[in-house]
């Protein structure tokens, strides 16, 4: 479980430790007009590659596999330390997103290979709460490496951490088990990862491109089309990636998009409250981060305790309705934030926000891991990582489009006085009155924001209802449940079983 955290730690951190680094990364390497490239390519190589790592550790043992995405992990990660120019740090960038892409979504198929459905909540939720943690504390090390060190560090710093997940989990794991012989689905896997990348570049670039330009037109009727031609292509195969009878399980279908719902709302919140922190109350990125404890506190602690009553599967949709809602009225109190909010009320906020955030994701997973038969156990993983994925970059997508076309809206008067909307960080440059005047849009911006996003979590709510979570694995799909799944009674006895 060292080993799995230590990999989680570090594929999260490296979706996140370099936006505070971008501005330098941008300087040193003359690469401005296309810096968001860096960020971007890791998304799109880390989603796109998840549903076929998740496929072949089904068919090849998941072990031998975990220690390849590490090792390409670890490999990327010196590469993009040492890269010369901005085309060599993006595609170093996509290499590392290969790598990370495997790392996480077989460390939750692994969990379910060597614990008990009873035990995986309590275990899904200790990587759930690695995982937010990073989210927060990623770009907080990513501005300390950059001014303290060099950017560098940002990448170069996995390689340490890396070598002793990578020789714990070679000494620890239990030896790799192979599934039936099949044909590798090479077309469904190409055609998945190009609706992958679809998805990811418009999310990621519609504003940047404009929603309405031809290119992202272009690519929402091309990732459409690609939809509609993936479920032949999936029908037909022999061993496919995507498993069309898995789409037949009210769990996984209703879990997947539950998950999309929940990761959107919550990276909205993980990106941009850290950001008013430091435009409307002028707070530094570290201090910033202090100020968002509360909400890491609510997330870790619910996180150890929903994985905890999460032994008992009755009480898996009790779980997951209670954080939905704890979510959703974070997302109201967090629509009624101004420039005058004080801390003690943004604590209080944040902690409600966190409570609700920690308590969804792993139960989720759980939920899924325990309605498919063990055979498919990395393929249901990687469909669930995968709508979390999407989910997080049009959360993000989404909730910026808001902010910015609500925050240009209510400071139209402030153009004569030199004010871009575009650049907040020159609302510092107004005279005091105007100054108040811009700090207010964009607190009122943000806040409209949640307000904006908090109905898809009502619409993970009504999911949810609907939900019947299964007792036992493979029970939702009319699969009796492995021995290995049955038997043993704890964590030792299933690491014994395996």
């Amino acid at each position: 479980m060292s080993a799995l955290v230590l990999a989680v730690l570090l594929a999260a951190l490296d979706q996140t430790i370099v936006s505070t680094a971008l501005p330098r990364i941008a300087e040193d390497l003359n690469g401005f007009d296309d810096i968001a490239w860096v960020s971007a390519a890791y998304l799109l190589a880390s989603t796109a590659v998840t549903p076929l790592w998740g496929k072949l550790g089904d068919m090849f043992g998941r072990k031998r596999l975990y220690l390849a995405a590490t090792s390409i992990f670890l490999i990327a990660s010196v590469a993009c330390g040492l890269a010369q120019n901005l085309a060599e740090l993006i595609g170093a960038r996509v290499l590392q997103g290969v790598g990370g892409g495997g790392m996480i979504v077989l460390t939750f198929a692994l969990v379910g290979d060597i614990v008990a459905p009873s035990e995986r909540g309590r275990y899904q939720g200790m990587f759930g709460s690695v995982y937010g943690v990073a989210s927060i504390v990623g770009p907080l090390l990513g501005g300390v490496f950059t001014d303290q060190l060099s950017w560098r560090w940002a990448f170069l710093v996995n390689l340490p951490v890396g070598i002793v997940a990578l020789i714990l989990a070679a000494r620890a794991l239990p030896a790799a088990t192979r599934g039936a012989k099949a044909r590798i689905d090479y077309l469904g896997s190409l055609v998945l990862a190009a609706i992958a990348t679809g998805l990811v570049l418009i999310t990621s670039f519609g504003e940047r491109w404009g929603w309405g330009s031809p290119a992202i037109i272009g690519l929402i009727v091309a990732t459409v089309a690609l939809a509609v031609v993936l479920v032949p292509v999936e029908r037909r195969a022999a061993a496919p990636v995507l498993p069309p009878a898995m789409f037949a399980s009210r769990t996984v279908v209703f879990s997947s998009l539950i998950g999309f719902f929940a990761n959107a709302a919550m990276f909205s919140v993980l990106v941009y409250l850290p950001t008013y922190l430091q435009i409307v109350h002028g707070v530094s990125a570290t201090l910033s981060g202090i100020y968002m404890l509360p909400l890491v506190a609510g997330l870790v602690v619910s996180q150890s305790l929903a994985g905890r009553w999460a032994a008992h599967v009755e009480r898996l949709r009790v779980i997951l309705l209670a954080g939905l809602v704890a979510n959703l009225a974070g997302l109201v109190l967090l629509g009624t934030i101004g420039a005058a909010t004080n801390t003690l009320v943004l604590s209080v906020y944040f902690l409600i926000t966190g409570v609700g955030i920690g308590m969804v994701p792993m139960v989720v997973l759980t939920t899924v891991q325990n309605s498919v038969p063990a055979s498919d156990l990395g393929a249901a993983s990687a469909v669930v990582t995968f709508a979390r994925s999407i989910g997080a970059a049009f959360g993000v997508a989404v909730f910026g489009t808001l902010l910015n076309t609500g925050f240009a809206d209510r400071t139209r008067g402030l153009h004569a006085a030199g004010f871009d909307a575009a650049r907040p960080d020159t609302i510092g440059r107004l005279p005091a009155a105007l100054r108040d005047t811009a700090l207010d849009a964009f607190a009122h911006a943000t806040a409209m924001g949640y307000l904006w996003v908090a109905p898809t979590l009502a619409v993970g709510i009504l999911l949810a209802l609907f939900l019947k979570p299964a007792r036992k694995a493979g029970e939702a799909n009319g699969t009796p449940a492995p021995a290995a799944d049955r038997a043993p009674a704890t964590v030792e006895d299933t690491v014994t079983a395996a």
